[in-house]
């Protein structure tokens, strides 16, 4: 049996708590992946409830996931939605499940609310074949990769120790042809790989996004390259992921046009102006995600995974509860507060309506729980102040 930390399981009210109605449904396609990469949180971590799983959504899941999605859009008037086809590997046994899922949740929904789908890939079954019958569909498909080099994706290997890279390179080239399929490139910060080759090496194969990921990490578990640390000792602390950071930035934003969008980058130039937050990375914005599992269980974002085993469960299922229902679980809740849900330290932070506290998973302590500042607090002020300046030398050279 899981057991939940204070925060804020045991301490939040959820009964007043107005909620925001999901947006983006995350439907796992298959629960099993052909890649063994060493630092996936996902199956080299502690939590292996995925094996209690099936490995593959039934039909009779799909199509009670999509009545409830329907339910909901229903209830709440939803004119748009984005449904986000991942695994493991959603594309392990071809393209078949994902267009049935995706199939099941466009006709199952109102007729004036437009359906987005994305598959997300680690491109080692996006045959040629199969990125035609995607994108005939209208699936986008979004490639993960820790750079456009075969070095740089070193760990990313099958379970026969061989590397993903060469079908991976050949899956980003396929989508070139297809711009509007190309939905971009999910890349992981490693510091040992140089920051302006992984940038650039990616643009080599002709994304129209990439976002640029912390590796998931916590109190309990620093990110590699910095020391073990709690929380209320986080300042001083060196900041390789901000540094890291700071020079993909430059590169990015000295081009100019920013032919191509760096989401992370985006989003606080746009908090730093006032635009409210997309991301669940930085900003206050409400989160409006959730996911459903291979067995119908609705669960909180994986990521959640890496904190402690049970982390992500709600404990519903689709079978007998609502998404309404989710809306109101203790972990939803919380990442639906926004400056509410932030630490003391965060809310006096001059940069924390920004950072937001960080991705959330990431504030994680045993114990205590999610009310702390995130373990990447110094690298998030350090990109951010930088990012401020460079904003600031702009608006002041054009004046």
């Amino acid at each position: 049996m899981t057991t939940h930390p204070r925060w804020p399981y045991a301490e939040l009210d959820t009964a007043a708590h107005q909620a925001t109605p999901f947006h983006q449904f995350v439907l796992k396609v298959h629960g099993r992946c052909n890649l063994d990469c060493s630092y996936c949180y996902l199956y080299q971590g502690a939590d292996h409830g995925w094996r209690d799983r099936p490995a593959r959504t039934p039909e009779a899941t799909m199509l009670r996931t999509a009545h409830r999605i329907a339910e909901h859009v229903r209830a709440h008037r939803l004119d748009g939605i984005r449904v986000e086809l991942h695994g493991g590997e959603p594309l392990l046994t071809g393209p078949d499940p994902v267009l049935a899922y995706t199939r099941a949740v466009r006709q199952a929904v109102p007729a004036d609310c437009h359906v987005t789908a994305t598959v997300q890939t680690n491109g080692t079954r996006l045959t040629a074949a199969a990125l035609e019958r995607l994108a005939a569909a209208g699936i986008r498909v979004g490639l993960s990769l820790d750079g456009g080099r075969g070095a740089h994706n070193a760990r990313r290997v099958d379970r026969a120790g061989r590397p993903a890279w060469p079908a991976a390179r050949a899956a980003a080239l396929r989508l070139t042809a297809h711009p509007q399929t190309y939905a971009g490139i999910l890349c992981t910060i490693d510091l040992g790989a140089d920051p302006l080759d992984v940038y650039r090496s990616l643009l080599e194969l002709g994304p129209p996004g990439v976002d640029f990921l912390l590796p998931h990490a916590n109190w309990a578990h620093p990110p590699p390259g910095l020391a073990p640390s709690s929380p209320g000792r986080y300042r001083p602390r060196p900041t390789p992921y901000g540094d890291w950071l700071v020079a993909v930035f430059d590169a990015w934003w000295d081009e100019g046009r920013l032919r191509t969008r760096v989401r992370l980058f985006q989003e606080i130039a746009a908090l730093l102006l006032g635009a409210p937050s997309g991301a669940e990375a930085v900003g206050l914005s409400p989160l409006a995600a959730v996911v459903v599992e291979t067995d119908g269980s609705i669960d909180q974002v994986d990521s959640l995974r890496s904190a402690y085993a049970g982390a992500s469960r709600t404990g519903l299922d689709v079978f007998r509860h609502s998404f309404d229902q989710a809306l109101r679980h203790p972990g939803v809740a919380a990442r639906q507060l926004g400056e509410q849900g932030l630490a003391d330290e965060c809310r006096a932070c001059p940069v924390g309506k920004v950072c937001g506290g960080g991705n959330y998973v990431h504030r994680y302590a045993p114990g205590s729980g999610f009310l702390h500042p995130s373990v990447y607090c110094a690298d998030l002020e350090r990109l951010i102040r930088h990012v401020a300046h460079r904003l600031n030398r702009t608006v002041r050279g054009s004046t």
